[in-house]
């Protein structure tokens, strides 16, 4: 977008910081995550553009006793201690507590980080196994074991939020571009899977 002419100024934060530069006009767009049906709290005054479906992978050792298995049922792992999001209503973090409700049992967190490189390192340790987008597992280290599991895929929603007002041109090209490069992934997993 620089290259075009377009110059816009980023910022990192988490979810509620986000939300409330937005409502103060602070920011012109947030790129957001959130569980899948979420609606951020946000009311009539935003619009939120949904840029993509980010499945949850499971991460295992090598040595897992489920390692071997193509896709892993949620219920084998109900004895197996979890490294999780930073904050425990991380989206990601509420979608395992929900599949794993249904499966009865809760999820025992051994450490929370939302450093996915120090998360690869603690299970490939054996400290836990991990639910990790795949958008945030990258290239994963070679004595880990990257799994679905086993019946609905559970994802994270990407999405782009803005004030419905906002005329910005360097806001609507941003969204533009976000939206092209979320349908490139899509393909590219598309053509991958």
């Amino acid at each position: 977008m620089h290259r075009q002419g377009v110059h816009i100024s980023l910022s990192e934060g988490e979810l509620p910081v986000l939300l409330r530069g937005l409502r103060a006009g602070e920011l012109q767009a947030a790129l957001v995550f959130s569980q899948p049906g979420d609606r951020l709290d946000l009311d009539e005054d935003f619009e939120v553009h949904r840029l993509l479906s980010d499945p949850l992978l499971l991460v295992l050792s090598e040595d897992h006793p489920c390692a071997s298995l193509d896709e892993v049922p949620l219920g084998e792992l109900r004895d197996s201690a979890w490294v999780g999001a930073a904050d425990p209503h991380d989206p990601c973090d509420r979608v395992l507590a929900w599949a794993c409700g249904r499966e009865g049992f809760e999820p025992l967190h051994v450490m929370r980080t939302d450093d996915y490189a120090v998360v690869q390192g603690l299970v490939a340790a054996g400290a836990g196994v991990a639910l990790v987008p795949r958008l945030a597992l990258g290239p994963h280290r070679p004595d880990l074991v990257v799994r679905p599991l086993a019946g609905s895929v559970l994802a994270r929603e990407i999405s782009v939020a803005v004030l419905r007002s906002t005329s910005a041109r360097a806001a609507q090209e941003l969204i533009a571009a976000l939206l092209e490069q979320a349908a490139l992934v899509a393909e590219r997993w598309a053509a991958t899977d």
